[in-house]
């Protein structure tokens, strides 16, 4: 983890004075469990949990005796390797001790239980990552990128989260502050040495500072688009026919034989989701039953709840049976996705009379597939990419979150209403107004004008040991 600047919200100014224990891996068995501790009594409440073979030293493993006391004797239970990190030098920036034993939940539970009893306290979530915040160890936005890399579940995710710890994001947003801090202490300055209550600082020059500020948070702004996608995922209905392939679609798309395909139209008869990464781009598909006047309460509910699919999803995949002409429900089909971000795949072209180009269906882009063939399935799979993404590009330093968003944009109308305050020639206090709104905004996303209530919110979603 790489060390940030030291914050100046109101919330460093709390002094950690207990000592605090959880168990840091996953639960149930495995090979490895920790049991964490961080505080000023760690090393020495640690030294009573083990029987250490060597000393502790800064970032050194020791191997050690796991200790159980029963029966008014003390027994070895396991054997642990023990590391120790010294404040300021470890995650917490406090003095934090590691015990990596066998992944018994019995042991780790005792371990965890006599912590406590030696007058540890249990960790809330996220409490760790929580004091290297408040340590200064890290700013909000690397904290909530430790969070985000325990969750990821593509690579893709995984490296954006990495970037974000490595600081990315903080250090496209810190030349911005540099300059408005700058353009800040320039208008102040000429406050307080302005005669007759004439502005010192010309308005061009204001104007041309202001715009110079602008660039890089529009185009902050305009990495949500990207990096919530990244983040979140979307959802992708697969819609259609009864029998027009929908099924052996989503199969190819998957890349196993995850639905059940025959030749008997209405084979599927609920809902079938599977999770698939595009280009790191995490897209929930969802294989629906085919669209028609259900003849039997199964395929009836099957079909209710593909409608419920279709209205849920942020983007559609309509496939046609490209051997039959358009029937009544199809056209239906077609109007209602008109305006959403919806693609057409005219299945079954290696059936097809002609080879001729499709350039859309009903309004919405339309491309030939085979789901038997593979033919059209790369062109299907990057044009699902085009229309999740927009065309949006991957970059270092992406907004991940709403809350990022939200203090960018916060960032970017507080600079619109400065620069039209100076435009109307308003006086240089009023601007300065604004220009601390804009301050205020960018702090508030690494979180040195955060409040408690918002770093409770974000913590609490971490999971206990981390």
């Amino acid at each position: 983890m790489t060390d940030a600047n030291p914050t100046t919200s109101e919330t460093t100014a709390v002094t950690v004075a207990d000592t605090i224990a959880a168990i840091s891996t996953p639960p149930g068995r495995g090979g490895i469990g920790i049991v964490r501790l961080s505080g000023p009594d760690a090393v020495s409440i640690a030294a009573q949990l083990v029987s250490l073979r060597q000393p502790m030293e800064h970032g050194r493993a020791r191997l050690a005796d796991v200790l159980d006391a029963a029966d008014g004797h003390t027994e070895r239970i396991d054997e642990a390797l023990v590391t120790f990190f010294g404040a300021p030098n470890s995650y917490t920036a406090e003095d934090l001790v590691e015990i990596a034993a066998h992944g018994s939940p019995v042991v780790l539970e005792l371990l965890l239980r006599r912590a406590l009893a030696l007058g540890a306290r249990l960790a809330e979530p996220g409490e760790f990552t929580q004091r290297a915040f408040l340590s200064g160890r890290m700013d909000l936005t690397q904290a909530e990128a430790v969070r985000d890399l325990i969750e990821a579940q593509t690579l893709t995710q995984a490296r954006q989260a990495a970037s974000q710890m490595g600081g990315a994001l903080s250090h496209r947003v810190a030349p911005v502050k540099e300059l408005l801090v700058e353009l800040i202490a320039l208008l102040e300055a000429g406050i307080d040495f302005a005669e007759d209550d004439v502005d010192v600082t010309p308005g061009a020059e204001i104007a041309q500072r202001i715009a110079e500020l602008t660039p890089t948070l529009t185009a902050l702004e305009a990495s949500f688009a990207r990096g919530r996608l990244v983040h979140d995922g979307l959802t992708l209905a697969i819609v259609g026919r009864p029998n027009a392939g929908k099924s052996s679609l989503f199969n190819r798309l998957v890349e196993r034989e995850r639905a059940i395909v025959t030749a008997t139209p209405g084979t599927t008869r609920d809902t079938v989701t599977e999770r698939i990464s595009l280009d790191g781009i995490p897209l929930e598909l969802v294989d629906t039953a085919g669209l028609r006047e259900g003849r039997e309460e199964a395929e009836q509910l099957g079909i209710a709840r593909s409608r419920e699919a279709l209205a849920d999803a942020a983007l559609v995949l309509v496939v046609l049976d490209s051997t039959l002409p358009l029937n009544d429900e199809e056209h239906r089909l077609l109007q209602a996705v008109q305006g959403r971000p919806a693609l057409v795949a005219l299945n079954k072209c290696d059936l097809a009379q002609g080879d001729s180009p499709v350039e859309e269906v009903g309004g919405a882009p339309a491309l030939r597939t085979s789901a038997l063939t593979g033919e059209g399935i790369p062109e299907l799979r990057e044009r699902i990419l085009a229309l999740a993404t927009g065309g949006a590009a991957s970059e270092p330093g992406m907004l991940t979150s709403l809350r990022h968003h939200q203090a960018i944009a916060t960032a970017l109308a507080a600079l619109a209403d400065a620069a039209q305050a100076n435009a109307s020639a308003i006086p240089h206090e009023m601007i300065l107004l604004d220009l601390y709104r804009t301050l205020w905004a960018l702090d508030s996303l690494t979180g040195q004008t955060t409040s408690d209530d918002i770093l409770n919110l974000i913590f609490s979603t971490f999971c206990i040991g981390k």
